[in-house]
């Protein structure tokens, strides 16, 4: 993990300080980036770029997600991931479900930690991983009612795959869309 990780970073410095490509980004006048931000590379060249982002995912590990997005997941309610409760619990499971929950602000924090030096130095400002993700213009969720429990969504977040799918068939508008794919 730790290895992945430093190719994950590594991999990132390389796409932001090279000089040619950021300059050839910066002139192809994208309209918005399409990234994952489990790994917020593509946020932060988004950010650099001052174009919007869009966030095609799953789930963020320590909840992220909720976060920047602001919607509700309180621990007493929502259950968390390999608590196999339910959403309804007594509460000895709330009392579970809130201690499954405590480690993930440590390990975001840690995991996230070099992504955020990175972003404050080639953004030359202070930048938490939790303000990029905050920056998301719209979320593309792949949620499924199936595995997930329902949950509020906020305006920018989109629900797609599982049953929330149908086929349609989309009008066109206008010039065609620019899309950075990272």
């Amino acid at each position: 993990m730790k290895r992945f990780s430093e190719f994950t970073i590594s991999s990132c410095e390389h796409l932001l300080y090279n000089k040619e490509l950021v300059r050839y980004l910066e002139e192809g006048r994208f309209d918005a980036v399409l990234t994952d931000p489990v790994l917020p590379c593509g946020q932060i060249l988004a950010e650099h770029l001052s174009i919007p982002s869009v966030f095609f995912l799953r789930g963020i590990p320590c909840g992220l997600d909720f976060e920047a997005t602001q919607c509700p997941n309180p621990p007493s309610y929502v259950p968390r991931a390999f608590t196999e409760h339910s959403d309804r619990m007594n509460f000895f499971q709330r009392v579970k479900n809130l201690i499954f929950d405590i480690p993930n602000y440590f390990l975001c924090d840690f995991a996230f930690q070099p992504y955020a030096k990175l972003a404050s130095e080639f953004l030359q400002r202070d930048v938490t991983v939790l303000d990029l993700l905050r920056q998301g213009s719209i979320w593309l969720m792949r949620l499924d009612f199936v595995l997930d429990y329902p949950r509020p969504l906020m305006p920018n977040i989109i629900s797609i795959g599982g049953v929330n799918c149908a086929h349609k068939k989309l009008p066109q508008v206008g010039r065609p869309q620019k899309i950075l794919p990272w």
